[in-house]
């Protein structure tokens, strides 16, 4: 018998990608109503309807709705015919999409949709956020997110990174490129405002908002009848750091630089990243543990600082990363997603469009 090579790994790529417009108030639709939209669009983009969908993965958190397994709900805006192949991440759509990836990678599907969303604005995300931490030594104390992004702040401004006027370049940079963002939500320049925590002022942290994403994945060939210029996942992984702040150095990020190099994004330079720093300084800290110089174009979409709809600000990233690469904007995007207090987990994809 004549031996034969093992077949290499699929290529999957981002097809189609389809975000909200980003909203302050509970009162205007129900996750369900905030979806659907999202889902419409993402399938009309290619053709496809939700029976031609192989797989179908979603993240979210039970915590923001206040009540278990509230994602069976969001399923309501796929549909209940015909039958779906369902999965769910309690974590930012971003991860949902790697399961996604890992589904397709086995041959089991040819596409795959994935969503995810956050309903952010009914209560206190900054209190909902400490539930992410040491239950035992550090939750009981209940230091808020925004409290443990000012510490990071802080450590970075004593160890000379970076001061507060270079974080108030940060967010004018972000505000003036969600300008040109027609669904980002802050779409006009706005002050620096007071502190909230020390060093961080309000244009250094996330505005509270609700909102969904979805993005379509296709394996080889179906990948390119679906869309004139696929964004290709050359490379993705996800670290995460050490659960106890205390035994973190807070100015550095070593799970996102491991991810980043088992992901492929030190091969060859990047012309794009879009970066899920919800915090002015965290991009500062990506910018360093990434080695993005000046010549990368970093969150033209405005990034977290203009929309953070917990969740789905992650997918997001990917999916404006992979917008780039289907109009043409960029050849090669690096885009990064993360959850937990001071860039705790975090996930690195690497997209390439075809050559033209």
């Amino acid at each position: 018998m004549t031996s034969q090579e093992a077949p290499g790994p699929r290529d999957i790529a981002v097809v189609a990608y389809a975000r909200t417009g980003h909203r302050r108030s509970p009162e205007e639709s129900s996750e369900v109503e905030m979806l659907m939209p999202v889902l419409h669009e993402v399938l009309a983009q290619t053709g496809l309807r939700t029976a031609d969908i192989g797989f179908t993965c979603s993240g979210s958190s039970d915590y923001l709705a206040g009540r278990a397994f509230s994602f069976t709900l969001a399923l309501d805006g796929v549909g209940a015919w015909p039958p779906i192949s369902e999965s769910h991440v309690e974590m930012d759509g971003a991860w949902a999409l790697y399961e996604a990836w890992t589904k397709l990678l086995t041959g089991d599907a040819d596409t795959a949709l994935v969503y995810s969303y956050g309903k952010c604005s009914p209560g206190s995300v900054r209190d909902v956020l400490t539930r992410q931490l040491d239950p035992y030594y550090v939750a009981p104390l209940w230091p808020d997110a925004v409290a443990l992004a000012a510490l990071q702040a802080q450590a970075l401004i004593d160890v000379g990174h970076t001061d507060e006027t270079a974080l108030a370049a940060v967010c004018a940079r972000s505000r003036a490129d969600a300008d040109a963002h027609p669904r980002a939500r802050l779409t006009e320049g706005a002050p620096q405002g007071d502190y909230v925590v020390r060093p961080l002022r309000t244009g250094d942290c996330p505005p509270v908002g609700d909102g969904a994403a979805a993005v379509i994945l296709a394996a080889g060939e179906r990948a390119r009848e679906l869309c004139a210029r696929p964004a290709w996942i050359r490379g993705i992984d996800h670290r995460i750091e050490a659960h106890g702040l205390g035994v973190r150095d807070l100015t550095d990020s070593p799970s996102a630089r491991l991810a980043a190099h088992k992901a492929g994004a030190f091969e060859r330079p990047v012309d794009t990243a879009e970066l899920h720093a919800p915090f002015s300084s965290q991009e500062v800290i990506l910018r360093q543990a990434l080695g993005l110089d000046d010549d990368v174009c970093v969150n033209p979409s405005g990034g977290a600082l203009a929309a953070n709809p917990v969740m789905a600000a992650g997918l997001i990233r990917i999916g404006e990363a992979a917008a780039r690469i289907h109009r043409g904007a960029s050849d090669r995007a690096l885009a990064h997603a993360t959850s937990g207090p001071c860039l705790q987990q975090n996930l690195v994809a690497v997209l390439e469009g075809d050559p033209r």
